[in-house]
């Protein structure tokens, strides 16, 4: 396959669909907007990873390794909680604030919808760890992985304590760190065998992909209960990125210069909530870790999305007067 035909048949199928389900295991990656070094320095990389502890925690998801390089990050994980597209929008939608926060700019800080591998069993999620903890050595940065502070290979094998990542299970898959070392030296510059489907990328055989599929589908075939209800896939809801963006851009005015203790503060925050909810498909427990809401309650939240909707409603109805007329 050529490279643009591939690029085509790769925008016309992998941005369409994105197999998951509860317990499955997955390689993601993102990216800075147009290559951009977002992670570059040792302050952003740590706030990086605190809101990726706090969003992990949020939304239940177990995370077995991550690297954080200048430019991108990547994880491997289990969608423990079924909810992975929930703690990415609410990841990457805390980072985006903060790092336009700190850089200035109204544009996009990530490129565009991670980027995911879905992962057979434990054989090859240790090739994806392996590759993972990897990244630094293929770029050049370090000669070898344990040397690499931004990647979870410090709390393999070393007793460090940690919340962010499961150590524990992924010193049961290597066995020991000699292991564990050994397969890095060995396979250090090897890709994984990842298979590109009309489904999405595959790590693992035929017979795993029909499967995925399978618990895919009974996951997304709609019961009695959620039809009309939302739409849950994270393809049919904005990113959350982007609803920031344009309600900066619409409004003339950054998030963190509304002052919620004025009446206009407090308006536009019930402006964004709405956006939040209805076009980026939010919880209101994510919201919660949003800064504009940390001293709101869900109650609190709830009565701010009734009187805003009730507001824009009545917005509404006095300007169709005003046409008719």
């Amino acid at each position: 396959m050529r490279e643009n035909d591939q690029k085509l048949w790769y925008n016309k199928y992998m941005r369409r669909e994105r197999i998951t389900y509860t317990g499955a295991y997955h390689h993601v990656m993102n990216r800075g907007y147009d290559g951009n070094d977002i992670f570059a320095g040792n302050r952003h990389k740590s706030h990086f990873l605190d809101y990726l502890e706090g969003s992990a925690k949020t939304m239940k998801i177990r995370i077995f390794a991550y690297c954080i390089m200048d430019n991108h990050y990547h994880l491997v994980l289990e969608n423990s909680s079924g909810r992975m597209s929930d703690f990415l929008k609410l990841l990457n939608g805390q980072y985006g604030m903060y790092y336009r926060k700190m850089e200035g700019g109204k544009g996009y800080v990530f490129q565009s919808r991670f980027k995911s591998t879905i992962i057979e069993d434990d054989g090859y999620l240790i090739k994806s760890i392996e590759y993972l903890l990897q990244n630094p050595v293929r770029a050049g940065m370090v000669f070898r992985a344990e040397n690499y502070t931004w990647s979870s290979i410090k709390y393999y094998f070393s007793g460090q304590e940690t919340e962010i990542v499961d150590a524990e299970y992924v010193n049961q898959l290597f066995g020991t760190k000699e292991s564990l070392l050994s397969n890095l030296y060995s396979l250090a510059h090897n890709e994984i065998p990842v298979r590109m489907t009309k489904h999405g990328e595959i790590l693992g055989g035929e017979t795993f992909l029909k499967m995925a599929l399978k618990k895919f589908n009974r996951r997304q075939r709609p019961t009695e209960q959620s039809i009309g209800v939302r739409r849950k896939d994270d393809c049919y809801f904005e990113p959350v990125e982007r609803v920031f963006r344009e309600f900066e851009d619409s409004r003339g005015v950054r998030l963190d210069a509304i002052d919620t203790g004025t009446w206009k503060g407090k308006r536009l925050r019930g402006e964004l909530l709405i956006l939040l909810k209805d076009q980026a498909g939010l919880k209101y427990r994510e919201i919660s870790e949003i800064d504009i809401f940390s001293d709101m309650g869900f109650s609190s939240l709830r009565r701010l999305y009734r009187l805003s909707k009730e507001r824009k409603n009545e917005k509404a109805r006095n300007e169709n007067k005003i046409e008719n007329f």
